[in-house]
């Protein structure tokens, strides 16, 4: 083989390896977490990771199954970070299930709608994610398995300018990562 045949051997080698470091770390919707804004983000693999039935939705301890069946996101209405009742319930299905699989570690992502200040959103995002994070070390979460992280308007679930579109986009996501646990 010549010199160059090799360096192109080489080359292929090592883009194919690069291509799979880290192949879930956008998720199913690109917001970058497991779970949240859609699917596994982080770089924590995610519901299209199968290794071990992490994307199996019929294995009730699967990324998948929290993401599809518990639901991986709570809503807000405008400007607030208050938690509704619909809210409550899924963080409560959250807690119970985090609580049985606690070999994942979590990070809370904070979301806002486009409207207002990068800075605003930022903050009002960064209180969003400690609303739900809150919940669910007062439902028994371990405290030391979660963080949070703000997005504000960064990470839009859809680009709009309809209230229909906005309320998709005010939330906060649960996002898990294996082998974080505590």
């Amino acid at each position: 083989m010549t010199t160059f045949g090799k360096g192109v051997l080489l080359l292929a080698a090592g883009l194919a390896l690069a291509a799979c470091n880290n192949p879930g770390r956008f998720g199913a919707d690109g917001a970058g977490g497991v779970g949240g804004a859609g699917g596994a983000r982080g770089g924590f693999g995610g519901p299209g990771v199968t290794t071990g039935g992490l994307g199996d939705p019929s294995n009730p301890a699967s990324i998948a199954y929290f993401n599809q069946t518990v639901g991986d996101r709570v809503f807000f209405a405008v400007d607030q970070s208050t938690l509704s009742a619909e809210a409550r319930a899924t963080l409560t299905g959250q807690a119970r299930w985090l609580n049985a699989n606690t070999q994942y570690g979590i990070i809370v992502e904070g979301h806002a709608d486009e409207q207002g200040t990068r800075e605003y959103n930022l903050a009002l995002g960064a209180r969003r994610a400690s609303a739900a994070q809150d919940f669910l070390v007062a439902q028994g979460v371990a405290p030391g398995r979660i963080r949070t992280v703000s997005y504000g308007k960064e990470r839009p679930v859809e680009v709009c300018s309809t209230e229909a579109c906005y309320a998709k986009n005010r939330r906060a996501v649960t996002v898990l990562s294996l082998g974080a646990g505590s």
